[in-house]
Protein backbone atom coordinates (compact mmCIF):
# COMPACT_ATOMS: atom_id res chain seq x y z
CA UNK A 1 0.00 0.00 0.00
CA UNK A 2 1.58 3.81 -0.98
CA UNK A 3 0.84 6.11 1.56
CA UNK A 4 -0.85 9.71 0.76
CA UNK A 5 2.41 11.76 -0.45
CA UNK A 6 3.58 8.49 -2.29
CA UNK A 7 0.44 8.11 -4.62
CA UNK A 8 0.16 11.73 -5.40
CA UNK A 9 3.89 11.33 -6.58
CA UNK A 10 2.87 8.34 -8.85
CA UNK A 11 -0.36 10.26 -10.13
CA UNK A 12 2.01 13.07 -10.85
CA UNK A 13 4.92 10.78 -12.73
CA UNK A 14 1.99 9.28 -14.90
CA UNK A 15 0.36 12.48 -16.06
CA UNK A 16 3.91 13.63 -16.87
CA UNK A 17 4.65 10.38 -18.98
CA UNK A 18 1.55 10.99 -20.80
CA UNK A 19 1.72 14.73 -21.41
CA UNK A 20 5.11 13.62 -22.97
CA UNK A 21 3.44 10.68 -25.10
CA UNK A 22 1.10 13.36 -26.19
CA UNK A 23 3.71 16.09 -27.16
CA UNK A 24 5.51 13.10 -29.14
CA UNK A 25 2.30 12.36 -31.06
CA UNK A 26 1.39 16.14 -32.16
CA UNK A 27 4.92 16.70 -33.25
CA UNK A 28 4.98 13.58 -35.52
CA UNK A 29 1.73 14.95 -36.66
CA UNK A 30 2.93 18.36 -37.29
CA UNK A 31 6.31 17.16 -38.76
CA UNK A 32 3.80 14.72 -41.40
CA UNK A 33 2.15 17.56 -42.32
CA UNK A 34 4.82 19.46 -43.38
CA UNK A 35 6.11 16.76 -45.40
CA UNK A 36 3.07 16.37 -47.50
CA UNK A 37 2.38 19.91 -47.87
CA UNK A 38 5.81 20.57 -48.90
CA UNK A 39 6.24 17.71 -51.50
CA UNK A 40 2.51 18.68 -53.12
CA UNK A 41 4.05 22.06 -53.26
CA UNK A 42 7.22 20.84 -55.25
CA UNK A 43 4.71 18.65 -57.02
CA UNK A 44 3.29 21.45 -58.55
CA UNK A 45 6.17 23.80 -59.37
CA UNK A 46 8.09 20.00 -60.99
CA UNK A 47 7.02 18.09 -63.56
CA UNK A 48 6.42 14.82 -62.67
CA UNK A 49 8.53 13.25 -65.28
CA UNK A 50 11.33 15.68 -63.86
CA UNK A 51 11.44 14.51 -60.19
CA UNK A 52 13.03 11.48 -60.81
CA UNK A 53 15.72 12.54 -62.67
CA UNK A 54 16.46 16.04 -61.59
CA UNK A 55 19.29 17.71 -63.70
CA UNK A 56 19.48 15.04 -66.58
CA UNK A 57 17.79 15.79 -70.22
CA UNK A 58 14.24 17.56 -70.64
CA UNK A 59 10.75 17.04 -71.87
CA UNK A 60 10.34 16.15 -75.50
CA UNK A 61 8.38 18.98 -77.13
CA UNK A 62 5.37 18.41 -78.79
CA UNK A 63 6.96 18.67 -82.51
CA UNK A 64 9.41 16.27 -81.22
CA UNK A 65 6.86 14.00 -80.57
CA UNK A 66 5.03 14.28 -83.64
CA UNK A 67 8.26 13.52 -85.59
CA UNK A 68 8.42 10.11 -84.20
CA UNK A 69 5.17 9.06 -83.50
CA UNK A 70 3.91 8.15 -87.01
CA UNK A 71 3.65 4.64 -86.75
CA UNK A 72 0.80 2.91 -88.47
CA UNK A 73 -1.13 0.40 -86.42
CA UNK A 74 -2.73 -3.05 -88.04
CA UNK A 75 -6.38 -1.68 -86.82
CA UNK A 76 -5.01 1.43 -88.55
CA UNK A 77 -5.05 4.23 -86.05
CA UNK A 78 -2.43 6.55 -86.48
CA UNK A 79 -3.20 6.38 -90.89
CA UNK A 80 -3.49 9.77 -91.63
CA UNK A 81 -5.91 10.87 -94.49
CA UNK A 82 -4.78 10.86 -98.15
CA UNK A 83 -5.41 8.91 -101.12
CA UNK A 84 -3.18 7.91 -104.20
CA UNK A 85 -4.20 5.76 -107.66
CA UNK A 86 -2.52 2.98 -109.14
CA UNK A 87 -1.48 4.95 -112.23
CA UNK A 88 -0.38 7.63 -109.98
CA UNK A 89 1.78 5.31 -108.15
CA UNK A 90 3.57 4.01 -111.45
CA UNK A 91 4.78 7.22 -112.25
CA UNK A 92 6.39 7.81 -108.23
CA UNK A 93 7.36 3.94 -108.49
CA UNK A 94 9.16 4.28 -112.35
CA UNK A 95 10.58 7.78 -110.63
CA UNK A 96 12.19 6.48 -107.26
CA UNK A 97 11.90 3.01 -106.50
CA UNK A 98 12.25 0.96 -109.49
CA UNK A 99 16.32 1.54 -109.73
CA UNK A 100 16.33 -0.67 -107.02
CA UNK A 101 13.20 -3.08 -107.13
CA UNK A 102 13.01 -3.09 -111.15
CA UNK A 103 10.32 -1.84 -113.18
CA UNK A 104 7.61 -4.57 -112.21
CA UNK A 105 8.70 -5.20 -108.77
CA UNK A 106 10.57 -8.35 -109.87
CA UNK A 107 13.90 -6.56 -108.24
CA UNK A 108 17.19 -8.23 -109.20
CA UNK A 109 20.31 -10.27 -108.75
CA UNK A 110 20.88 -8.18 -105.44
CA UNK A 111 17.14 -7.05 -104.21
CA UNK A 112 14.99 -9.93 -103.11
CA UNK A 113 11.59 -9.45 -105.32
CA UNK A 114 8.55 -7.79 -103.94
CA UNK A 115 5.53 -9.30 -105.60
CA UNK A 116 5.47 -13.06 -107.00
CA UNK A 117 3.99 -16.35 -105.88
CA UNK A 118 0.66 -15.32 -105.30
CA UNK A 119 -2.30 -16.28 -107.35
CA UNK A 120 -6.33 -15.31 -107.34
CA UNK A 121 -7.18 -18.07 -105.28
CA UNK A 122 -4.70 -16.62 -102.07
CA UNK A 123 -7.16 -13.34 -102.66
CA UNK A 124 -9.84 -15.67 -101.53
CA UNK A 125 -8.72 -17.80 -99.53
CA UNK A 126 -6.77 -15.17 -97.30
CA UNK A 127 -3.16 -18.12 -97.49
CA UNK A 128 -0.43 -17.96 -100.10
CA UNK A 129 -0.71 -22.02 -101.12
CA UNK A 130 3.23 -21.66 -102.23
CA UNK A 131 4.48 -20.52 -98.70
CA UNK A 132 4.04 -24.35 -98.18
CA UNK A 133 5.13 -25.33 -101.16
CA UNK A 134 9.33 -26.23 -100.85
CA UNK A 135 9.50 -26.64 -104.49
CA UNK A 136 8.83 -22.75 -105.02
CA UNK A 137 12.37 -20.95 -105.26
CA UNK A 138 11.71 -18.11 -103.35
CA UNK A 139 9.50 -16.03 -100.95
CA UNK A 140 8.04 -12.42 -102.23
CA UNK A 141 7.17 -9.48 -99.79
CA UNK A 142 3.58 -10.29 -100.98
CA UNK A 143 3.55 -13.38 -100.18
CA UNK A 144 4.99 -13.01 -96.82
CA UNK A 145 2.77 -9.83 -96.09
CA UNK A 146 -0.29 -10.11 -93.63
CA UNK A 147 -1.10 -6.76 -92.43
CA UNK A 148 -1.74 -3.52 -95.27
CA UNK A 149 -0.47 -0.95 -92.28
CA UNK A 150 3.13 -2.79 -92.21
CA UNK A 151 3.64 -2.16 -96.06
CA UNK A 152 2.43 1.13 -95.83
CA UNK A 153 4.64 2.24 -92.86
CA UNK A 154 7.34 0.58 -94.00
CA UNK A 155 7.34 2.64 -97.42
CA UNK A 156 6.35 5.97 -95.36
CA UNK A 157 9.08 5.37 -93.27
CA UNK A 158 12.32 4.24 -95.10
CA UNK A 159 11.71 4.75 -98.95
CA UNK A 160 13.55 5.99 -101.02
CA UNK A 161 16.43 4.81 -100.08
CA UNK A 162 18.24 7.43 -100.48
CA UNK A 163 15.97 9.92 -98.95
CA UNK A 164 13.70 8.21 -96.97
CA UNK A 165 10.43 10.05 -95.22
CA UNK A 166 10.49 12.37 -98.40
CA UNK A 167 7.34 10.47 -99.84
CA UNK A 168 4.17 12.40 -98.59
CA UNK A 169 1.16 10.68 -97.83
CA UNK A 170 -0.82 10.71 -101.24
CA UNK A 171 2.52 9.42 -103.13
CA UNK A 172 2.65 6.44 -100.46
CA UNK A 173 -0.68 5.58 -100.40
CA UNK A 174 -0.41 5.68 -104.86
CA UNK A 175 2.74 3.46 -104.46
CA UNK A 176 1.08 0.69 -102.21
CA UNK A 177 -1.66 0.76 -104.57
CA UNK A 178 0.65 0.27 -107.39
CA UNK A 179 2.57 -2.55 -105.24
CA UNK A 180 -0.74 -4.41 -104.66
CA UNK A 181 -1.99 -3.96 -108.57
CA UNK A 182 1.43 -5.57 -109.68
CA UNK A 183 0.26 -8.49 -107.19
CA UNK A 184 -2.94 -8.74 -108.57
CA UNK A 185 -5.01 -7.44 -105.93
CA UNK A 186 -6.31 -4.26 -107.28
CA UNK A 187 -7.82 -3.30 -110.43
CA UNK A 188 -5.83 -0.55 -112.81
CA UNK A 189 -8.43 2.02 -112.07
CA UNK A 190 -8.10 1.67 -107.85
CA UNK A 191 -7.67 4.60 -106.06
CA UNK A 192 -6.40 3.63 -102.52
CA UNK A 193 -7.16 5.93 -99.56
CA UNK A 194 -7.81 5.60 -95.71
CA UNK A 195 -11.10 5.41 -96.37
CA UNK A 196 -11.04 2.17 -97.97
CA UNK A 197 -7.62 0.59 -96.66
CA UNK A 198 -9.56 -1.88 -94.11
CA UNK A 199 -11.40 -3.05 -97.18
CA UNK A 200 -8.37 -3.70 -98.98
CA UNK A 201 -7.11 -5.56 -96.30
CA UNK A 202 -9.67 -8.09 -96.68
CA UNK A 203 -7.80 -8.94 -100.26
CA UNK A 204 -4.52 -9.64 -99.12
CA UNK A 205 -3.37 -12.87 -100.35
CA UNK A 206 -1.75 -14.12 -96.99
CA UNK A 207 -4.14 -11.45 -94.86
CA UNK A 208 -4.98 -14.94 -92.49
CA UNK A 209 -1.38 -16.41 -92.54
CA UNK A 210 -0.01 -14.88 -89.32
CA UNK A 211 -0.44 -16.75 -86.60
CA UNK A 212 0.73 -16.53 -82.35
CA UNK A 213 1.17 -20.43 -82.10
CA UNK A 214 4.73 -19.30 -81.06
CA UNK A 215 7.04 -19.02 -77.63
CA UNK A 216 7.08 -15.18 -78.05
CA UNK A 217 4.49 -13.71 -76.34
CA UNK A 218 3.16 -15.33 -72.99
CA UNK A 219 -0.34 -15.78 -71.90
CA UNK A 220 -3.47 -17.66 -73.82
CA UNK A 221 -4.56 -13.76 -74.30
CA UNK A 222 -2.60 -13.74 -77.20
CA UNK A 223 -3.52 -16.88 -78.44
CA UNK A 224 -2.10 -20.20 -78.81
CA UNK A 225 1.82 -20.25 -77.66
CA UNK A 226 4.09 -23.02 -77.40
CA UNK A 227 7.48 -23.57 -75.63
CA UNK A 228 9.61 -20.40 -75.70
CA UNK A 229 12.86 -20.49 -78.31
CA UNK A 230 15.15 -19.98 -75.63
CA UNK A 231 15.90 -21.71 -72.00
CA UNK A 232 18.29 -19.44 -70.99
CA UNK A 233 19.69 -18.80 -67.30
CA UNK A 234 21.75 -15.27 -66.78
CA UNK A 235 25.15 -15.89 -65.37
CA UNK A 236 25.06 -14.22 -61.96
CA UNK A 237 28.43 -15.13 -60.52
CA UNK A 238 32.71 -15.11 -62.00
CA UNK A 239 31.23 -12.57 -65.01
CA UNK A 240 33.73 -11.19 -67.20
CA UNK A 241 34.28 -7.05 -67.21
CA UNK A 242 32.11 -5.31 -69.69
CA UNK A 243 32.85 -5.25 -73.37
CA UNK A 244 33.29 -2.74 -75.64
CA UNK A 245 31.21 -2.65 -78.40
CA UNK A 246 32.96 -1.84 -81.49
CA UNK A 247 32.66 -2.28 -85.19
CA UNK A 248 36.15 -3.98 -86.59
CA UNK A 249 36.60 -4.37 -90.61
CA UNK A 250 39.40 -6.75 -90.92
CA UNK A 251 42.55 -5.14 -93.50
CA UNK A 252 41.11 -8.22 -96.34
CA UNK A 253 37.84 -6.77 -96.45
CA UNK A 254 37.98 -3.18 -95.37
CA UNK A 255 37.54 -1.90 -99.37
CA UNK A 256 36.03 -5.23 -100.70
CA UNK A 257 32.72 -3.46 -101.71
CA UNK A 258 34.03 -0.10 -102.62
CA UNK A 259 33.82 3.12 -100.00
CA UNK A 260 30.43 2.54 -97.90
CA UNK A 261 30.26 5.91 -96.85
CA UNK A 262 29.72 6.82 -100.35
CA UNK A 263 26.89 4.01 -100.55
CA UNK A 264 25.13 4.50 -97.52
CA UNK A 265 21.85 7.01 -97.13
CA UNK A 266 22.88 10.76 -95.86
CA UNK A 267 20.70 10.62 -92.95
CA UNK A 268 20.49 9.07 -90.26
CA UNK A 269 23.52 8.75 -87.54
CA UNK A 270 25.03 5.45 -89.39
CA UNK A 271 27.12 6.64 -92.49
CA UNK A 272 29.49 3.88 -92.98
CA UNK A 273 33.12 3.85 -92.82
CA UNK A 274 35.47 5.68 -95.04
CA UNK A 275 37.63 2.51 -96.05
CA UNK A 276 39.22 4.31 -98.69
CA UNK A 277 40.99 5.64 -95.49
CA UNK A 278 43.28 3.42 -92.99
CA UNK A 279 40.98 2.57 -89.51
CA UNK A 280 40.72 6.02 -87.13
CA UNK A 281 41.89 8.61 -90.23
CA UNK A 282 39.80 11.74 -90.16
CA UNK A 283 37.31 11.53 -93.15
CA UNK A 284 37.92 14.34 -95.82
CA UNK A 285 34.70 15.87 -95.32
CA UNK A 286 31.66 14.92 -92.78
CA UNK A 287 29.23 12.51 -94.69
CA UNK A 288 31.01 12.82 -97.94
CA UNK A 289 33.65 10.35 -100.04
CA UNK A 290 36.72 10.68 -99.55
CA UNK A 291 38.22 12.84 -102.17
CA UNK A 292 41.88 11.81 -103.43
CA UNK A 293 44.47 15.21 -104.18
CA UNK A 294 46.35 14.40 -107.59
CA UNK A 295 50.06 15.65 -106.01
CA UNK A 296 50.32 16.76 -110.03
CA UNK A 297 47.93 19.83 -109.86
CA UNK A 298 44.92 21.12 -108.12
CA UNK A 299 41.32 19.85 -108.33
CA UNK A 300 38.50 20.59 -111.16
CA UNK A 301 35.87 22.58 -109.02
CA UNK A 302 33.48 20.63 -112.01
CA UNK A 303 34.98 17.21 -111.25
CA UNK A 304 34.56 17.90 -107.10
CA UNK A 305 30.55 19.47 -107.79
CA UNK A 306 30.34 16.49 -110.71
CA UNK A 307 31.13 13.77 -107.66
CA UNK A 308 28.96 15.79 -104.96
CA UNK A 309 26.17 15.07 -107.67
CA UNK A 310 26.84 11.36 -107.15
CA UNK A 311 26.56 11.47 -103.57
CA UNK A 312 23.41 13.44 -103.78
CA UNK A 313 21.30 11.47 -106.32
CA UNK A 314 23.11 7.64 -104.91
CA UNK A 315 24.97 6.86 -107.82
CA UNK A 316 27.76 5.61 -105.86
CA UNK A 317 25.30 2.94 -104.17
CA UNK A 318 25.11 0.98 -107.69
CA UNK A 319 28.45 2.35 -109.01
CA UNK A 320 31.70 2.09 -107.41
CA UNK A 321 34.45 4.10 -108.52
CA UNK A 322 36.77 1.57 -109.57
CA UNK A 323 35.10 -1.75 -108.73
CA UNK A 324 31.35 -3.54 -109.99
CA UNK A 325 29.08 -3.06 -107.22
CA UNK A 326 25.38 -3.70 -108.32
CA UNK A 327 26.35 -1.31 -111.95
CA UNK A 328 29.68 -1.28 -113.29
CA UNK A 329 32.68 0.32 -112.33
CA UNK A 330 32.53 4.27 -113.65
CA UNK A 331 35.57 3.86 -114.63
CA UNK A 332 35.15 0.52 -116.36
CA UNK A 333 32.21 2.66 -118.02
CA UNK A 334 34.70 5.44 -119.03
CA UNK A 335 37.31 2.84 -120.75
CA UNK A 336 34.43 1.56 -122.55
CA UNK A 337 32.89 4.37 -124.02
CA UNK A 338 35.24 7.87 -122.62
CA UNK A 339 36.92 7.99 -125.96
CA UNK A 340 33.14 8.05 -128.24
CA UNK A 341 33.08 11.44 -129.55
CA UNK A 342 29.37 12.02 -128.05
CA UNK A 343 30.79 10.48 -125.12
CA UNK A 344 28.87 13.06 -122.81
CA UNK A 345 25.56 13.01 -124.69
CA UNK A 346 25.43 8.76 -125.11
CA UNK A 347 25.89 8.67 -121.41
CA UNK A 348 23.68 11.41 -120.56
CA UNK A 349 20.73 9.50 -122.57
CA UNK A 350 21.46 6.71 -120.87
CA UNK A 351 20.94 7.82 -117.33
CA UNK A 352 17.58 9.73 -118.09
CA UNK A 353 15.75 6.49 -120.36
CA UNK A 354 18.05 3.58 -118.93
CA UNK A 355 20.18 1.01 -119.83
CA UNK A 356 19.60 -2.81 -120.00
CA UNK A 357 22.12 -5.57 -122.08
CA UNK A 358 25.14 -3.88 -121.93
CA UNK A 359 26.70 -4.84 -118.85
CA UNK A 360 24.70 -8.30 -117.87
CA UNK A 361 21.62 -9.39 -116.89
CA UNK A 362 20.80 -6.21 -114.10
CA UNK A 363 19.47 -3.04 -116.25
CA UNK A 364 19.53 0.37 -115.00
CA UNK A 365 16.07 2.42 -114.95
CA UNK A 366 15.27 5.54 -116.07
CA UNK A 367 16.94 8.05 -113.31
CA UNK A 368 14.96 10.87 -111.98
CA UNK A 369 17.93 13.33 -112.60
CA UNK A 370 17.71 16.54 -113.87
CA UNK A 371 19.03 17.22 -117.19
CA UNK A 372 21.61 19.48 -116.50
CA UNK A 373 22.85 17.07 -113.59
CA UNK A 374 22.91 14.34 -115.52
CA UNK A 375 25.01 16.10 -118.12
CA UNK A 376 27.35 16.82 -115.61
CA UNK A 377 27.43 13.40 -114.19
CA UNK A 378 27.65 12.02 -117.92
CA UNK A 379 31.40 14.40 -118.16
CA UNK A 380 32.79 13.20 -115.49
CA UNK A 381 32.44 9.78 -115.61
CA UNK A 382 33.80 10.01 -119.33
CA UNK A 383 36.59 11.99 -117.93
CA UNK A 384 37.48 8.79 -115.56
CA UNK A 385 35.24 10.06 -112.22
CA UNK A 386 38.23 11.88 -111.36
Amino acid sequence: MFSSPERAAAARGSRTARAARSLRLRSAAVSLALAVAATAAFAQVKPASTMMFEGIGRPATVKEIAAWDIDVRPDFKGLPKGKGSVAQGQEVWEAKCASCHGIFGESNETFSPLVGGTTAADVKTGRVARLTDPAFPGRTTLMKLSTLSTLWDYIRRAMPWNAPKSLGDDEVYAVTAFLLNLGGVLPDSFVLSHENMAQVQQMLPNRLGMTTAHGLWPGRGFGQYGKPDVAARACMSNCDTEPTVASFLPDYARNAHGNLAEQNRIVGPQHGADTTRAPGAAPAAPNGPAMAVAAAGPVDPAHVAARALAQKHNCLACHGIDREIVGPALRDVASKHGGRADAVEYLTRRMIEGSSGVWGPVPMPAQNVPAADARALAGWVAAGSP
